[in-house]
C-alpha cells in the first residue's frame, strides 16, 4: 500500500503528473526489474544479505503485519499524545476480533486443520447474527478495465525529470519484496541453513514480471504480498498453493458481495497470528555478537514503526555496515 500511496499522492497529487505517465514509470521500473532478476542480479544481492539480517527481516514483516492486523481490529489505535494506545474492547468487532486470533491459536494449537478458515468463519458467522456483517448479494459483474487498459504513457516517462520516481518505484519495490520473500520463504521452511533461498530465480522473476504486467492494465506497482504467510501458516507450500488462490480470485470477482461479507476484525485476527509465528525467527540471530543482533533489532523495530518494510530494510543495513566499519570487523561487510 506504501507504493500505491507513494504513486497517488506523490507522484500524481503532489508533484502534479497524469497518472498516465506514472504508470508508464511503473513499466519502465517494472522493466528494469525483470532486467535484474533474469540476470540474477537481484538474486546476487538478496543472497548477498547477512543471515542475522535476513531472518530479521522475517521478524521485522511479522511485527510489522501484526501492527496491520491489531490496527484494523482496533485493538491499537492512535493517540496523538503517546503515538498509539489500547482500544476499546467494550468495541464489538475488536472483542470478534480478539476471539478470531485466540480462537486461531488454540485450533492451531491442536493441529486441526484449516483452523484460520475456520475461525473466520465462525466469526464472521457470529458477526452476522449481531447485525454487524452486511448480505449484499452473492454474484454481481466485475468492473471494466477499458478505462485503465493499455493507457501508459511510456514516453511521458521517459522524461529526465522521472528518473528518480523511477529509481524510487525499482528500489522500494525491491526490496519491499525482498522483506516479503524472506518472511514467507522462513515461515515455509525454504530457507537453507546458510541462507540461500530455494528457487529464488524463479520467484524474482514472476514477481518482476508482474510489475511491468500489471502497469499495462493500470495497476500500481505489482509486488507480492505479506499476506502469504497466512497460507504458509495453513498448510501451503508450493506453487499449487498460488495457482489455487489467483483462480479463487478470479471467481471473487464475481462473487464479490459474497466476498465482500468477509469482515476486517475477522481477517485481522488471522494475521495477528501469523505475525506471532513469523516472530519466531529472532531465536536464529546471534545475540551474543552486538554487531549482527543491534542491526537485527534495528531492522524489525523500524519496519512497523516507519510502516515501511523498505525503510525498515534499509536502516538495519547503515547499521549493520557501520558496526562492523568502526568495529574493525569490516571483511564481514559484502
Amino acid at each position: 500500500m506504501g507504493l500505491n500511496a507513494f504513486f497517488t499522492y506523490t507522484v500524481v497529487a503532489e508533484m502534479g503528473y497524469d497518472w498516465q505517465v506514472a504508470l508508464g514509470a511503473v513499466f519502465i521500473s517494472g522493466i528494469l526489474f525483470v532486467i535484474m532478476s533474469f540476470y540474477k542480479i537481484r538474486e546476487w544481492l538478496l543472497n548477498s544479505i547477512p543471515t542475522s539480517l535476513k531472518f530479521a527481516m522475517t521478524a521485522g514483516v511479522g511485527l510489522f503485519l501484526g501492527l496491520i492486523g491489531l490496527k484494523t481490529a482496533g485493538i491499537v489505535v492512535d493517540n496523538q499524545a503517546t503515538l498509539l494506545s489500547m482500544g476499546t474492547f467494550l468495541e464489538p468487532s475488536t472483542l470478534l476480533a480478539a476471539i478470531c486470533f485466540l480462537m486461531i491459536s488454540v485450533l492451531a494449537y491442536h493441529n486441526v486443520f484449516g483452523a484460520v478458515l475456520i475461525s473466520i468463519l465462525a466469526v464472521t458467522g457470529i458477526g452476522l447474527t449481531m447485525d454487524l456483517v452486511q448480505y449484499n448479494g452473492i454474484v454481481s459483474a466485475p468492473p471494466s478495465i477499458a478505462p485503465t487498459l493499455m493507457a501508459l504513457d511510456i514516453m511521458g516517462a521517459l522524461n529526465i525529470s522521472m528518473v528518480s520516481i523511477i529509481l524510487a518505484f525499482l528500489f522500494v519495490n525491491m526490496f519491499d519484496t525482498a522483506g516479503t520473500l524472506m518472511g514467507v520463504a522462513t515461515k515455509a521452511n525454504l530457507i537453507r541453513k546458510d541462507g540461500y533461498i530455494e528457487n529464488l530465480s524463479k520467484a524474482l522473476k514472476a514477481d518482476s514480471s508482474s510489475s511491468a504486467i500489471g502497469a499495462l492494465f493500470g495497476c500500481p506497482p505489482v509486488t507480492s504480498y505479506v499476506e502469504s504467510a497466512s497460507g504458509v501458516a495453513a498448510g501451503g507450500r508450493t506453487g499449487l498453493t498460488a495457482i489455487t488462490v489467483g483462480c479463487l480470485f478470479l471467481a471473487a470477482m464475481f462473487l464479490a458481495p459474497l466476498a465482500g461479507m468477509i469482515p476486517a476484525y475477522a481477517t485481522a485476527g488471522a494475521l495477528i497470528y501469523v505475525a506471532m509465528l513469523m516472530m519466531t525467527g529472532m531465536k536464529q540471530i546471534n545475540w551474543d555478537d552486538t554487531t549482527d543482533a543491534i542491526p537485527a533489532i534495528v531492522t524489525v523495530i523500524m519496519m512497523p514503526l516507519t510502516f515501511s518494510i523498505a525503510n525498515g530494510i534499509a536502516m538495519g543495513f547503515i547499521t549493520y555496515t557501520a558496526m562492523k566499519l568502526f568495529t574493525g570487523r569490516r571483511d564481514e561487510i559484502s
